[in-house]
């Protein structure tokens, strides 16, 4: 069911040229349909548009109902997590009522304008984002919900940190010239011992991130399924797999006891691996809802983006 629109907050680099010249003329256009604008304290003031409010991450997740972000994919990875992790603000509103009678549940769409390069998550043009943001408060935009992993660390004294990723999450070496030998298990049983620069586990979402250029499959993201691809294997034969979206992935280093590999979630780092220790990738009962322009076409996307069919005969009308 839409959603009535209110309050909306913008995340990107307000400072960058590429971003401000989206920025000044989206918020031009919030504040001629009366919403309010919010965005994170994390840059400089001077640089956020005028009528905008600066206000810290717990109490943008609380308050926004559409959150856009202006950027590349990362800055949309960027603001998926600031929902993962403040899931449990502003699930409900005072006055928000289900059919049942109790609290409405309320999910923070993203609505991605694309100003970096590949943007297969920010894909907005600059040119057609007034558009956009026009059928995103009318709830005409195509609502994608995207599952998001859980990425479990442990310490090898059992102390454990939790993150999530809506891409993937990467365990890879620290030091140059190193190479990292490890363990998978899925499940529980036993999958393989590796040799390489580390292993990455994509979602369906991921799969066209740091996984494809592993050797990864491209997946198209209604499967909830998982890519385990080896990084840099250092045998042939190790190539990439796909297991169930319900699959637990357990990655555990071997060999010598000073190695430390590094552990993150969608490209930020958020821990370090010890032998001792071991990493668990498991399903999460999180999501992030993606907004697309209406008539969005995921394989129209990938042709865009990956350059497929130039140079060769087109049969698309």
């Amino acid at each position: 069911m839409h959603q009535t629109i209110r309050t909306c907050a913008l995340i990107g680099k307000f400072q960058d040229q590429r971003v401000a010249e989206c920025a000044q003329p989206l918020t031009a256009a919030l504040i001629e349909r009366r919403l309010t604008i919010l965005a994170l304290d994390d840059g400089p003031p001077e640089a956020v548009p005028d009528g905008v409010s600066v206000i810290r991450a717990a109490e943008l997740v609380e308050r926004a109902d559409l959150i856009i972000a202006i950027g590349g994919d990362g800055t949309l990875l960027y603001a998926a997590g600031l929902l993962a992790d403040h899931a449990d603000l502003g699930q409900a509103r005072p006055g928000a009522a289900d059919a049942a009678g109790g609290a409405a549940a309320r999910e923070v769409p993203l609505l991605g304008i694309n100003r970096g390069r590949l943007g297969f998550l920010t894909d907005v043009l600059p040119q057609d984002m007034l558009h956009s943001l026009d059928a995103a408060l009318a709830g005409e935009c195509e609502r994608d919900r995207r599952a998001l992993l859980q990425a479990r660390l442990f310490s090898p004294g059992g102390d454990e940190v939790r993150h999530y990723a809506l891409n993937d999450v990467v365990f890879n070496r620290l030091d140059t010239g190193r190479m990292l030998d490890f363990e998978t298990r899925i499940d529980g049983r036993y999958v393989n011992s590796h040799g390489g620069d580390g292993l990455v586990v994509a979602s369906s979402t991921g799969s066209t991130a740091y996984s494809l250029s592993c050797g990864g499959p491209i997946v198209d993201p209604r499967l909830s399924v998982l890519v385990v691809a080896p990084i840099c294997p250092h045998t042939l034969s190790d190539r990439p797999i796909v297991v169930p979206g319900t699959s637990t992935v357990e990655v555990r280093l071997i060999g010598q006891h000073d190695t430390v590999a590094q552990v993150s979630c969608d490209a930020s780092v958020f821990g370090a691996l010890r032998p001792g220790g071991r990493l668990q990738i498991v399903p999460s009962d999180r999501a992030v809802t993606l907004l697309h322009p209406p008539g969005y076409d995921y394989f129209r996307l990938l042709r865009s983006k990956l350059h497929w069919g130039l140079g060769g005969l087109s049969h698309e009308r």
